[in-house]
């Protein structure tokens, strides 16, 4: 009867001792993102049956076939474009200005968009670009970290024409949650400045 009441109190014991691990933290998850595959058409040929056909843009590149150009509304700039991905919720803002023997403060105002961001970057790496062949130069800017814009770029012939464009989601900054938005649209933006030309 002891003998049986012993084992009995040792099984307890160690099934007392055994669950009184304290509990484990689990990692925070996110929503997984999947993204569209890619292809790419021009952006003159993208708008020749939009409602915004009848101008005629001075500047031309590969457009993503999941992306939609529209029109801005908000300022009374002809040629400034959205490139908008529904299926991401993000958008690309573009604007185009003539140069005007303003180049230094087209530029300085485009650094100044870059850097606005500076305190939320953890680092803001540049890489230029120059196609001398079509009068093409540039700097494309990734803003790492949580800032609301992950890529920026300008791209100018220096003399006629300035074109910007910045990366936004339309969603709080969380560079850890959006890394495959971040970086599929990064791929639309480098092909963007790669095949960039001015049509005027």
């Amino acid at each position: 009867m002891n003998f049986e009441f012993l084992i009995l109190n040792s099984i307890l014991l160690l099934l007392c001792v055994s669950c009184s691990r304290g509990n484990t933290p689990k990692p925070y998850g996110y929503y997984r993102i999947a993204t569209p595959d890619t292809a790419y058409t021009d952006f003159q040929s993208s708008i020749l049956n939009s409602q915004f056909s009848i101008l005629n843009y001075p500047y031309t590149f590969a457009l993503s076939e999941n992306a939609v150009v529209q029109p801005r509304t908000d300022v009374d700039e002809p040629y400034w474009i959205n490139i908008v991905y529904p299926s991401l919720n993000a958008t690309i803002h573009c604007s185009y200005k003539p140069v005007r023997n303003n180049l230094r403060e087209l530029t300085n105002d485009a650094l100044e968009f870059v850097y606005r961001n500076a305190s939320f970057a953890t680092a803001i790496p540049e890489q230029e670009y120059m196609h001398p062949e079509a009068h093409v130069y540039g700097v494309l800017f990734d803003l790492e970290g949580n800032t609301a814009s992950s890529c920026q770029f300008f791209v100018t012939d220096s003399t006629r024409h300035f074109f910007r464009a910045s990366v936004y989601c339309n969603c709080p900054p969380n560079a850890d949650s959006l890394a495959p938005v971040y970086q599929y649209i990064r791929t639309d933006v480098i092909k963007m400045v790669e095949t960039f030309e001015w049509t005027k």
